[in-house]
């Protein structure tokens, strides 16, 4: 079964996207912050997909993209941002420090299924219905 890694400061968030990510036919852990993010997949690793929010205490998301991505230990972690920031500048400054996609929120299990297949990560079991 694949694996996803959802860091969200926001605890609703985290479960509403676990959801979203379990019926997609994935096993789910949560961080609240870049830094525990960081600390699991240190611990509970790998990962096939990290879904990353952009505000968050401790280590922003940015922050935490950039460190996986100068660490080749985590170079087939898919990175999909999930987030509120909606400005283009945004978007680019996050796929420039390695982000693989980039969604807005509020988003629905087709839109992530959408942008997992963009990433190439393999969806066991796709549901359509939104969480």
């Amino acid at each position: 079964m694949p694996r996803s890694l959802v860091i969200d400061d926001s605890r609703a968030m985290r479960s509403l996207l676990s959801r979203l990510l379990t019926g997609l036919g994935f096993d789910t852990t949560g961080a609240e912050h870049g830094r525990a993010g960081l600390d699991v997949l240190e611990s509970d690793g790998p990962f096939d997909v990290a879904l990353v929010d952009w505000n968050m205490p401790v280590m922003d998301g940015l922050t935490f993209i950039r460190t996986v991505r100068s660490d080749r230990r985590w170079d087939r972690v898919k990175l999909l941002v999930v987030t509120s920031e909606a400005s283009p500048r945004n978007v680019y400054e996050a796929m420039k420090a390695g982000a693989d996609e980039y969604a807005i929120k509020p988003v629905t299990a087709d839109a992530v299924a959408s942008k997992m297949s963009l990433m190439g990560v393999p969806l066991p079991a796709v549901s359509g219905a939104d969480a």
